[in-house]
């Protein structure tokens, strides 16, 4: 504490010298820039303080550490009202090794902030004031610098390419807001910060703990353990915190790679609690962190989790129905001459399955360019694409029922297979498993799909190429591993009879496709679809009478009757009513103990303002997975009534349709799509994020931790 002392006296003294004495030099060019040349009444866009430091000198962050004073603007009356600074990622100045530790920036500081421009301005917006800096090398000089900036009042917004720019890579440098829980306890080797996020798990390059306030010693030495879950970080109490732990601890966990260049940042949020389980067990010390997630390390897990949430793919309730057809396809290719076609039948399979994940995931890419949030499912978020299948699986039903054939009877498929339309067929199924896969998040999906949000276009085709792998996997090695298929039953008559009993299950299918259909078009699109159906089936029925009732015009009326019937189906859903699925809480199901309230964070402030908690399900009607948890546990009679005995509001976030808010709180929890679960404990505002699969002790065990 005595150096420490020393060093404040020390500094005060500099600072007066260097305060009043002669010639006065300037350290740092100070410019304020702004992303627009010219902004709109009522708009909101960003400028920045541009401090360009001479080398070796150092400006410092929001918290500065051990000494010194962060910048602050002194703002002049101009009609524009400024935010608060959008701090980038600080490093660490070391003062007094041990002793000592600042937290700032040397080179240059971009600290962006929000501007919002009055909704009756016009002519030009000003901002002008002086900002005031501390600026430090082995002495500490106060600096200010007067600042002026005056924006036309335009219709059209124009942009500042060139500051506009600088500005989005120092906004994209600041730490992303934290999600996973954190706990902070205390012994006598000192204090534990406890992160539970997976992402954080595994080997690392190197990690460091920033607070906010000064609760712990700046200087001292953090060391890391990894578990499979999270990480914990040791901590040094700070003085007046060695005999008690505060009640929070806020602050920023900095991510570095082993480059020394690659940085990442999360906010986090720690209340008192004991260590979280799982992270903890394998790690190093000495100061060693975390790698980047999506570095190579951690790609190396999502890339196997990825893979086997598509080998798991294969038991979800959406995709059975379809695998169904691949069944007995794989069965008639392994029978047909030896086996022979049984590998270009695999091979066509998966490039069916590989073809749509990778359009998917380019559909994924490309808007998210254009700064849209693209959920997983999103396809059957649109009432036409839904009606479509729907038509699509009754078809498939009537296939498999015997209505028509397709290339000859289930006894020769083998031999259909060998042709252009058996690999056509194999392909199609391929396509078909994958686009009502796609919406399924089973177990492992929900991180490895979550993980690449934000990372680059070819990690994203990556993972979404190794789901859609995963998928056909199981048929691809009975079609390549010697006397794998020799496992499979031999055709016979038992195919035909097993092939009209897989209709039943598409016709479930379509069933459960006309209520998703329903909830985003309303009834008018579910009687078309109905009604398109039997048109669809009427003129099959018709095309595939015998030769005496046949000719050229029961064959243009089964045309006609086919056409009409697929666009009476589609019609009424190409103008669905916004309105159906407003306010939708998607309660049906969940009992008569808990009366669901429709999701919002203005909702969820309110509960949790008058000491209530909170549980959000976020859902869809076309999520099996949100279903299957519905099922399973949250409509369990315990599970409601442990909700109404803590106090607990159980809220609905419905997806069935596109909405912007609900897409921004999946984004923000690095969530692809739903289902996602979130908790806030009563009094907490920082959530639990709960796995995609619920079971009834996983709530109780939450509910019971913080009771």
């Amino acid at each position: 504490m005595f150096h420490r002392f020393l060093f404040l006296i020390s500094l005060a003294c500099i600072w007066l010298a260097g305060a009043s004495a002669q010639p006065r030099e300037t350290y740092a060019d100070v410019s304020l820039i702004a992303e627009k040349s010219a902004v709109v009444a009522g708009d909101t866009f960003y400028a920045a303080f541009k401090l360009d430091l001479v080398d070796g000198w150092h400006v410092y962050w929001r918290n500065p550490g051990d000494a010194g004073l962060p910048p602050a603007a002194n703002w002049q009356a101009g009609g524009a009202l400024a935010g608060e600074f959008i701090w980038p990622v600080p490093h660490e100045l070391e003062v007094i090794p041990g002793e000592l530790m600042d937290y700032g920036y040397e080179e240059r500081l971009v600290l962006p902030f929000p501007v919002s421009v009055p909704a009756n301005a016009s002519g030009f917006v000003s901002l002008s004031g002086t900002l005031e800096y501390l600026i430090c090398e082995e002495i500490c000089i106060p600096e200010s610098a007067d600042f002026a900036l005056e924006l036309p009042i335009v219709e059209h917004a124009i942009a500042n390419e060139g500051d506009g720019g600088q500005i989005a890579a120092a906004i994209a440098q600041a730490p992303v807001p934290g999600t996973a829980p954190a706990c902070l306890s205390g012994d006598d080797t000192g204090w534990t910060l406890s992160i539970a996020d997976a992402q954080l798990a595994g080997e690392h390059a190197y990690l460091r703990f920033f607070p906010y306030e000064n609760e712990i010693r700046h200087a001292a030495p953090q060391t890391f353990s990894s578990g499979s879950d999270g990480v914990q970080i040791k901590l040094s109490p700070g003085y007046g915190y060695e005999d008690a732990l505060p009640e929070a601890l806020d602050g920023i966990v900095v991510i570095t790679a082993a480059d020394g260049d690659t940085r990442a940042a999360y906010e986090v949020s720690a209340v008192q609690c004991a260590p979280l389980a799982g992270t903890s067990g394998a790690g190093s010390a000495g100061g060693d962190g975390l790698i980047l997630a999506g570095g190579r390390a951690n790609l190396f897990v999502l890339a196997w989790w990825a893979l086997l949430g598509g080998i798991v793919l294969n038991l979800m309730p959406c995709v059975l129905p379809v695998l169904s057809m691949k069944v007995l396809g794989v069965v008639g290719a392994a029978t047909e001459e030896g086996g022979r076609h049984l590998k270009s039948h695999g091979l066509w399979y998966t490039a069916g399955v590989l073809v749509t994940f990778a359009a998917i995931a380019a559909l994924f890419v490309g808007l998210r360019a254009a700064g849209e949030f693209l959920s997983v499912g999103f396809q059957l978020q649109n009432a036409t694409a839904v009606a479509a299948l729907t038509l699509l699986m009754f078809v498939i039903g009537l296939w498999l029922l015997g209505m028509f054939e397709l290339g000859g009877s289930v006894q020769g498929v083998g031999a259909g297979l060998a042709g252009r339309g058996g690999h056509a067929g194999a392909f199609f199924t391929g396509l078909l498993a994958a686009i009502v896969g796609a919406p399924c998040i089973g177990p492992f999906l929900g991180v490895a799909l979550g993980a690449v949000i934000t990372e680059p276009a070819p990690v994203v085709f990556l993972i979404f190429g190794l789901v859609g792998l995963g998928l056909a996997l199981p048929f691809l090695l009975i079609s390549f591993v010697p006397g794998l298929h020799r496992l499979l039953p031999k055709p016979g008559a038992w195919m035909e009879r097993l092939k009209q009993f897989f209709a039943f299950p598409m016709f479930l299918s379509a069933l459960w496709l006309l209520s998703v259909l329903g909830d985003l078009a309303g009834l008018e699109a579910v009687i078309g679809a109905g009604l398109g159906a039997v048109g669809i089936a009427f003129g099959i029925w018709l095309l595939s009478g015998d030769d005496k009732v046949s000719g050229p015009v029961v064959t243009v009326l089964g045309a006609v009757a086919i056409l009409g019937g697929s666009y009476f189906g589609l019609q009424a859903s190409w103008q669905a009513d916004p309105a159906i699925s407003a306010n939708r809480t998607n309660a049906g199901g969940y009992g008569q103990k808990v009366e669901p309230v429709v999701w919002s964070e203005v909702a969820v402030e309110a509960a949790l303002s008058e000491g209530q908690g909170v549980f959000v399900d976020f859902t869809a009607s076309w999520c099996a997975t949100c279903q299957l948890n519905k099922v399973t546990t949250l409509r369990k009679a315990s599970v409601q009534s442990a909700f109404v005995e803590n106090n607990i509001v159980f809220m609905i976030a419905d997806f069935t349709r596109q909405d912007t808010e609900i897409a921004e709180a999946l984004q923000k929890h690095k969530r692809p799509g739903v289902p996602m679960y979130l908790y806030y404990a009563p009094g907490s505002r920082s959530p639990v994020l709960l796995p995609q699969l619920l079971s009834e002790a996983l709530i109780m065990d939450q509910l019971n931790a913080d009771g």
